[in-house]
């Protein structure tokens, strides 16, 4: 395993419990004992990533509508962005897995960047979260002034310069709790082309579904 103090000094925070940032690491192929594993950090890291990004972009933006906002905030909290940051900040290299090709895993990715912010959050509180939020994130707000366009909007102006017709989406089926739901759309086109998505709610799923048309099609989302 790598040195986890190297680690530390990438995220710019050392750890009082070292124990926390390794089990921010852990994927449960590895250990499934929930007391080990990331789940329940990522649970809570997504959680203050997604507030943290609302409050920042509330302060940089005062002038924008909460429709911009919003989907400024879909970019940067999105499955994509945080696997980006997860990334740059070395965190395929430290993952603890059983499997090798799992740390290439996008979905691995974004949840072991989101426990880790989770683990700080417990670790020192919710300034030193939001602290470390800022510094990993502004950057990536900073490339992009204009507010991007969301998934579902880009996904209906191409279709139409396609001729493609306007795009359908329809609720595939819904799993997991009251609590913790995930839903799975599918967006249809009259030629048959067609997306999957999934999402904690509908507009996730179709969102998730949108990006993927996209890419088939072949067109630059955001």
């Amino acid at each position: 395993m790598k040195n986890l103090q190297e680690l530390e000094e990438i995220l710019g925070y050392a750890f009082k419990d070292k124990k926390l940032l390794r089990q921010a690491l852990t994927h449960s192929s590895y250990s499934p004992r929930l007391s080990d594993n990331y789940e329940r950090l990522e649970f809570l890291g997504d959680r203050v990533l997604g507030l943290t990004i609302a409050a920042l972009l509330y302060r940089m933006f005062p002038d924008e509508p909460e429709g911009s906002l919003s989907q400024r905030h879909t970019g940067l909290v999105n499955k994509d962005c945080v696997s980006e940051t997860a990334r740059r900040l070395g965190l395929d290299r430290y993952v603890i897995v059983a499997n090798e090709e799992i740390r290439e895993n996008e979905n691995v990715l974004c949840d072991v960047c989101e426990a880790v912010i989770g683990a700080i959050f417990i670790d020192a509180g919710c300034e030193q979260a939001v602290e470390f939020v800022n510094e990993h994130w502004k950057e990536l707000i900073d490339k992009n002034v204009a507010p991007p366009k969301d998934a579902k909007t880009l996904l209906q102006e191409s279709a139409h310069n396609l001729g493609l017709g306007v795009p359908q989406y329809k609720l595939l089926g819904r799993e997991g709790s009251e609590h913790e739901p995930l839903f799975h759309m599918e967006v249809v086109f009259s030629n048959g082309l067609a997306e999957k998505g999934s999402g904690r709610n509908k507009k996730l799923a179709e969102q998730e579904a949108a990006s993927k048309m996209l890419v088939k099609l072949g067109v630059k989302n955001g």
